[in-house]
C-alpha cells in the first residue's frame, strides 16, 4: 500500500510540474512585446501620509526583492531615499533576467494598503498608498541622442543606514536632463565613475521610454500612469484588517494569503494580468 501511495504521489507531482511548465510556456508566448524580453527598472514612490506610506513603500520593496529571488531574477537597488524615521520615500531597483519587463509591467500603478497602524498608539485602521513604475532597460544597441550640454551632473554623499565607508565621500551621482526634467541617480557603487555610468544608463532608459510612448501615440496612457496616489486610482488592494485579502482590481484576481503575497508570491496576479490584457 505504501508503494502504491508513493507511486500515486510521484505521478501527481509530475503532472503538477508538467502543468506548471505548460502554463509558463503559454505565458512566455504572450510576452511578444517589443521590450518584454528586456531587463527593467522598477521604481517605488510612497504616497502622501508620511511614516505610514513610507513604511508601505518599504514593504513593497521587500515584496519585489523576494519575488525576484524566488523567480531567478537579479535584483539590484541602485538608489534609495530613506523615510523620515521609518520606511523609504522612494527606491529604484534594476531587475535583470529573461522577460523581466514582460512580467513586471503588470505591476505598474498604485498599490493600496489597509491595516491597523503599528505607528498609531490608539491602534486605528489606516489606508496607505504607494506607486510602482516599471520601464524597460535599454541596451547599447539602441541609440539615444543626448547632448552633454543638456545634462546637469551633481555628486553627493550616499545615503543609507550604518555609516558605511561609501558614505564618507561624494560617490553618489545624480544626472538631470534639463530639457525634459528627467532625473536619474545612483549611489549603490563605491566608485563615482561606476555610479555615473549606471545613472546614465537609467537616464537613457527613461528617455527611451518617453520617446517610445510618443511614437506609439500613447501619451494619454502616460497621463493615466501619473494618477494621484490616492483613493480610486489603485490597481491592487492589500487588506490586513478587518479581514485578510489581496485583490487586483483590473482582473478581480484575489487571495486571502496576505503573508504569502508580501513574501513575494505575486505570480498569480502577474499571470491574471497577462491572460486578460496581452493579445497574441
Amino acid at each position: 500500500m505504501e508503494d502504491d501511495e508513493s507511486f500515486n504521489n510521484d505521478i501527481q507531482n509530475e503532472l503538477a510540474s508538467l502543468s506548471e511548465s505548460v502554463e509558463n510556456v503559454e505565458l512566455k508566448n504572450m510576452l511578444s512585446g517589443k521590450d518584454d524580453a528586456r531587463n527593467c527598472i522598477l521604481t517605488i514612490h510612497s504616497g502622501a501620509g508620511g511614516t505610514e506610506a513610507q513604511d508601505w513603500a518599504e514593504m513593497l520593496m521587500r515584496m519585489y526583492l523576494r519575488w525576484g529571488e524566488q523567480n531567478g531574477f537579479k535584483m539590484s537597488i541602485v538608489d534609495v531615499l530613506d523615510g523620515d524615521g521609518a520606511g523609504i520615500k522612494s527606491v529604484t531597483i534594476e531587475v535583470e533576467g529573461e522577460f523581466a519587463y514582460g512580467y513586471l509591467k503588470a505591476e505598474n500603478g498604485v498599490h493600496r494598503l489597509v491595516r491597523i497602524s503599528p505607528f498609531d498608539a490608539n491602534k486605528r485602521r489606516h489606508t496607505s498608498f504607494a506607486s510602482v513604475f516599471v520601464i524597460p532597460e535599454i541596451d547599447d544597441t539602441i541609440e539615444i541622442d543626448i547632448n552633454p550640454a543638456d545634462l546637469r551632473i551633481d555628486t553627493y554623499r550616499s545615503g543609507g543606514k550604518g555609516g558605511q565607508n561609501v558614505n564618507k565621500v561624494e560617490t553618489a551621482v545624480r544626472i538631470t536632463h534639463i530639457p525634459s526634467g528627467v532625473v536619474a541617480a545612483c549611489q549603490s557603487e563605491r566608485s563615482q565613475l561606476q555610479n555615473r555610468t549606471n545613472a546614465m544608463k537609467l537616464l537613457k532608459s527613461k528617455l527611451y521610454q518617453i520617446e517610445k510612448e510618443k511614437q506609439e501615440a500613447e501619451l494619454d496612457e502616460v497621463e493615466k500612469g501619473k494618477m494621484k496616489i490616492e483613493w480610486g486610482s489603485q490597481i491592487r488592494s492589500y487588506v490586513f484588517h478587518p479581514y485578510n485579502m489581496v485583490k487586483d482590481h483590473r482582473t478581480d484576481e484575489e487571495t486571502s494569503d496576505v503573508q504569502g503575497v508580501m513574501d513575494g508570491d505575486i505570480n498569480k496576479f502577474i499571470k491574471a494580468y497577462l491572460l486578460k490584457f496581452t493579445q497574441n
